[in-house]
């Protein structure tokens, strides 16, 4: 794929979401930093960013900077969305959550089932504890953080409880990183509730700033140099559901008696931790099997 496209030097006035934006355009060289006019609008959740306020705009223009030119990042992020959010979307539709947070879960992980430092893990982050509080199993051998439509359910749920409690979804996406506690804490302190008028930590200060700059970003790749064909998107391909409601001894040999091998199995099925599954309680499972792409 040539991602380097040759275009004129200048202004280009673009219409997005109702929105105009002025951005300046120039070779897409990936090894040069593209510089970018700060935005004159934008919003999360339909919660306007009040970009009048001076370090209000500086900041968001700090993220849009940074995430603009992380260039191998960010084309990897594009592509993976087209897997995702086609499973992620309905479900924040079905629980009535805005679909802005699913760059949520792109600032989280990066679209992958990340593990970090702390022990979170999966695309939308969960600690164990939390993802048991929210009905998600947490074993040796079965994981569901590592399930996209597990854990984002999970994450709808947090996210609901979160914007019951503080009123803005802005509020319940600082947090997702920050805490319940902590925001609470700095609100009922510092006598404000709106994040944007919040001394907050370094991490979740930047936090919707980072999902908002995903979202421009996200939203107008090619504005901003990324100008990716439909062919080079990474796609879900075509299972099928097998529903397993005992002991599966050996997952090897479980795979191949379905026509696959072990890699293919935990490729599309994350959630399964170890060389086996174990379910005394013959709870009932349901594993993908895919029907296409390795021949």
């Amino acid at each position: 794929m040539n991602m380097i496209k040759k275009i004129a030097l200048g202004i280009a006035i673009v219409g997005i979401s109702g929105l105009l934006i002025n951005a300046t355009t120039f070779d897409k060289d990936p090894n040069k930093m593209m510089s970018v006019n700060s935005l004159d609008s934008i919003d999360f959740a339909g919660e306007k960013t009040p970009l009048q306020i001076y370090d209000v705009k500086e900041r968001m223009d700090r993220e849009l900077l940074i995430n603009v030119n992380l260039h191998s990042s960010t084309l990897l992020i594009l592509k993976r969305a087209n897997k995702a959010f086609p499973i992620i979307e309905p479900i924040l539709a079905k629980y009535n959550v805005p679909d802005d947070f699913k760059y949520l879960a792109v600032i989280e992980s990066s679209l992958l089932n990340a593990v970090s430092s702390a022990g979170a893990r999966g695309v939308w982050q969960f600690m164990p504890e939390t993802a048991r509080e929210k009905g998600m199993e947490v074993t040796e051998t079965v994981d569901e953080r590592y399930h996209l439509e597990k854990s984002t359910e999970a994450a709808c749920k947090y996210l609901l409880s979160a914007k019951e409690k503080f009123g803005s979804w802005t509020l319940a996406a600082a947090s997702y990183n920050g805490g319940m506690n902590g925001i609470t804490k700095q609100i009922e302190f510092q006598q404000v509730n709106n994040y944007y008028d919040l001394l907050l930590n370094e991490e979740t200060s930047r936090y919707v700033f980072r999902i908002l700059a995903l979202k421009e970003i996200m939203k107008n790749p090619s504005l901003y140099g990324y100008d990716i064909q439909p062919k080079d998107l990474y796609e879900n391909l075509p299972t099928k559901k097998i529903e397993v409601d005992s002991t599966i001894s050996d997952l090897a040999v479980f795979a191949k008696n379905q026509g696959i091998n072990y890699k293919i199995l935990k490729y599309h099925n994350p959630w399964l931790r170890d060389k086996k599954l174990d379910n005394p309680k013959k709870k009932v499972y349901q594993i993908d099997i895919p029907l296409k792409g390795y021949n």
